[in-house]
């Protein structure tokens, strides 16, 4: 084992090479890990490549990662000049052995800048480190910071597109762009999700993926319906984490925001409405209307009622499918809470709005509707056994994809394709008493009777 200063010089300079050339070997290096190994027992690299695995044995990461530490230092001190590529690989040696060092980050930024590293790599460099370091906030908020670098180029070509002249080559550039973004957008969710599974409640990680469709996909309802429907799995498997859970109540918040705000003669999913980073490319689900997007007010407003009927439905199905399949989990409880408060808030602002304006066009959504009630009814019937009042699906895990009836087509009305009944307070009396009627678990009967008194206190007091 090296002992002297010069040792180990040589050491490290060894093992920052031999990292910078396994990356060379397999550019699809996907994890990266310490290998327990408290001393060098052959005369061999303590860099294991294994297929798409990167290891460093951990007797060396003592010698590493000082040196690499020191030398960055001295170079910021401006004690010790290094190449720009020597650089690069002393930040990435360091950074993934310690992801939390600030400055090794902020080099890298200034490397970026000066075009000797491009973003992706440095995306693909902090996918690596939050594979060992999956919470390291350092980490999260440079990969703001390159998203952010990516947006302003993608804006500024898209503005000199938008000046020159409608040339085919502007126009391929200009769809390589979009596709680039959706690329990045669909990386930057998986990045996420794995994040996630490997650090329960990974606050850092759903707080960068809501930035990310904040800042990327504003005003593209398709992703956040895909969003919806791709996470009913995850929460499914993690019943427990309310990050993921809150992440859901963002998903739904942006569409009920969205929604409402679609203009009478512009389908909720079309690009045109407000302003997207990644182009909505797809067409849009049957759920959302006439092919050609061309609706009058009143049909356009019975069409927002619709789906977000059956948005708030789908939900509160979810909820009591978790419930009653894992009981005894308080996020669970709490998720239908802030469920139930949604649709309480938006149908109040929903009917003062409606009431203000003097229309009555779209669908009325009171729980005291005769038709609308009959209409839930017999979607409950023409699906099953209802456990909540509400019309429990047989296949409670399936993947949002129902259509919604086409306004204008009464023919399709008639054959059985019925919205659910909304959800009421009746309705949440009802699912209450029967979870306490045929639960045996006593956190889960505290829940549940909270949970009730949730109801009869705040929302049963309020107009």
């Amino acid at each position: 084992m090296a002992e002297s200063e010069e040792e180990v010089d040589v050491l490290v300079q060894r093992v920052v090479k031999d990292i910078t050339n396994a990356f060379k070997r397999n550019p699809n290096i996907d994890e990266i890990g310490v290998i327990p190994c408290p001393e060098a027992r052959y005369n061999r690299s303590p860099i294991v490549l294994v297929e798409n695995k990167l290891g460093v044995e951990s007797w060396c990461v003592k010698f590493l990662l000082p040196y690499v530490h020191n030398k960055l230092l001295l170079y910021r001190q401006r004690k010790h000049w290094l190449e720009r590529e020597a650089l690069a690989d002393i930040t990435c040696t360091l950074l993934l052995l310690n992801p939390d060092f600030t400055t090794a980050w902020n080099v890298r930024k200034e490397l970026l800048q000066c075009g000797v590293l491009n973003p992706e790599k440095d995306l693909y460099l902090g996918k690596l480190a939050l594979t060992k370091f999956p919470k390291s906030p350092e980490t999260w908020i440079h990969r703001r910071w390159v998203l952010q670098q990516i947006l302003r180029q993608c804006s500024a070509m898209g503005r000199k597109h938008q000046q020159g002249e409608a040339e085919q080559a502007d126009a391929e550039r200009s769809q390589q762009l979009s596709d680039h973004l959706a690329r990045t957008l669909h990386q930057e969710m998986k990045v996420c999700s794995d994040a996630a599974c490997r650090y329960p409640s990974n606050y850092n990680a759903w707080s960068h993926r809501i930035w990310v469709l904040q800042h990327m996909a504003k005003g593209n309802v398709k992703v956040f319906h895909d969003e919806l429907s791709s996470m009913r799995l995850w929460v499914s498997m993690h019943v427990s984490d309310h990050s993921g859970f809150h992440y859901r109540q963002f998903l739904l918040k942006e569409l009920i925001t969205e929604l409402s705000q679609t203009p009478a003669s512009t389908p909720p999913s079309s690009p045109q409405r407000r302003h997207s980073q990644v182009p909505d490319s797809s067409p849009p689900p049957p759920s959302q209307g006439p092919a050609n997007g061309e609706l009058s007010g009143a049909e356009a407003a019975a069409e927002e009622d619709r789906q977000l009927l059956q948005l708030f439905h789908q939900e509160v199905e979810l909820c009591s499918d978790l419930i009653q399949s894992f009981p005894g989990h308080e996020t669970l409880w709490s998720h239908r809470r802030h469920v139930f408060y949604l649709w309480h808030h938006w149908r109040t602002e929903h009917q003062h709005h409606r009431s203000s304006n003097g229309g009555n066009a779209s669908v009325r959504l009171n729980n005291s509707d005769p038709t609308l009630a009959e209409v839930g009814a017999q979607s409950c019937a023409g699906r099953g056994e209802s456990v909540n009042g509400q019309g429990h699906a047989s296949d409670a895990m399936e993947v949002d994809g129902a259509s919604l009836p086409d306004p204008r087509d009464s023919k399709r009305l008639k054959r059985g394709a019925l919205l659910p009944g909304p959800p009421a307070l009746p309705s949440e009396h009802s699912f209450v008493s029967g979870v306490l009627d045929s639960c045996g678990n006593p956190e889960q009967r505290r829940f549940a009777l909270a949970y009730r008194k949730w109801l009869d206190t705040v929302i049963d007091q309020q107009p």
